[in-house]
């Protein structure tokens, strides 16, 4: 939110140094197109206000369910999403991901919380799967492209199948697979049960919890 203040706003930057370019990226080396472009969500208003309400609300409801303990998996979605999009939106020319990536993050946990029933406005009473269709309708009633809806429910489903469907189909297997850097950097290591550490580890060089023989 503060990002778009700050773009729009106080003007101290403009969606053109923003916008994903591959011509600059490749050619004058602007690589933070490559992030920039996902963090921009139009003028301050009512679609902007949306997109950041359902990117709070799914990416803390991921973070905090199946994501729960597994940090550097979903540092590896988000990667993984961002890079796909990146690359289809070359294709289809869109300039701004951002609300594509809330699309995918709403599509992950409308996939894994099936029977979730959802509520629209009060209008609308359906299951959490049709929740990105909903909202792809909703966008277009406002006037907006689609496409960005659709490049959203199209990473979010290549994601789900590939860890969630592919796994667990006969003769399938894994093809996601987080990379150790991300575990090392943001996953904290297992305790061992069984460790027990030596004298210059224990709290002033005792034993705690060992009992000893008095004048032995």
């Amino acid at each position: 939110m503060l990002f778009n203040l700050f773009s729009q706003q106080l003007e101290l930057i403009t969606p053109f140094q923003l916008y994903f370019n591959p011509d600059l990226i490749l050619r004058n080396y602007q690589v933070w197109r490559l992030i920039t472009n996902f963090l921009f969500f139009g003028p301050v208003g009512f679609n902007f206000l949306f997109n950041m309400i359902f990117l709070y609300r799914y990416c803390r409801m991921l973070e905090e369910g199946s994501f729960r303990g597994r940090t550097a998996d979903f540092v590896f979605m988000f990667l993984f999403g961002g890079l796909l999009m990146t690359i289809f939106g070359t294709f289809v020319n869109l300039v701004f991901l951002g609300q594509a990536f809330t699309i995918m993050l709403v599509y992950i946990w409308s996939r894994r919380n099936p029977s979730v029933r959802m509520n629209f406005f009060g209008l609308l009473n359906f299951q959490a799967p049709f929740l990105p269709w909903v909202l792809m309708g909703f966008s277009l009633l406002l006037g907006n492209s689609i496409i960005v809806d659709l490049l959203g429910i199209a990473v979010g489903h290549v994601y789900y199948f590939l860890e969630d469907v592919f796994p667990n189909q006969p003769g399938g297997g894994r093809w996601l697979r987080t990379p150790s850097i991300l575990k090392m950097l943001f996953d904290t290591p297992e305790e061992d049960a069984n460790y027990n550490p030596l004298p210059e580890d224990r709290p002033g060089g005792f034993a705690w919890g060992e009992g000893q023989r008095l004048g032995g």
